[in-house]
């Protein structure tokens, strides 16, 4: 399942649905598809999902080098999968929007 996140101040963003709700918890959501965030909560995510990417373990944080993974496809960690819905919410915060969130 694919999930995709919208709001009017910003770009749809699409992801994978197990990272999308595993992003989604970490916003201090349910992770249930599809939802929303009213504008006047989304601030308050926008700082649980920064605070929780900012906690990861280095492993997550940066994809590891080429040669660390001998032979293997790199990695995209949590918080480079995190980097365009933090985007997203910071836009919603500028522009006092709500964010919705579906599957597809």
């Amino acid at each position: 399942m694919l999930v995709t996140f919208q709001t009017k101040a910003y770009s749809d963003i699409t992801m994978f649905g197990d990272v999308a709700k595993q992003l989604l918890k970490l916003m201090g959501h349910s992770g249930t598809v599809p939802s929303a965030i009213a504008a006047e909560d989304v601030s308050a995510a926008l700082e649980r999902l920064r605070k929780a990417v900012a906690a990861l373990p280095p492993g997550e944080k940066k994809p590891p080098k080429d040669d660390d993974r001998h032979g293997e496809p790199p990695r995209v960690g949590l918080a480079q999968r995190a980097y365009p819905l933090l985007k997203l919410l910071e836009a919603a915060v500028a522009e006092n929007c709500n964010v919705y969130w579906r599957g597809g």
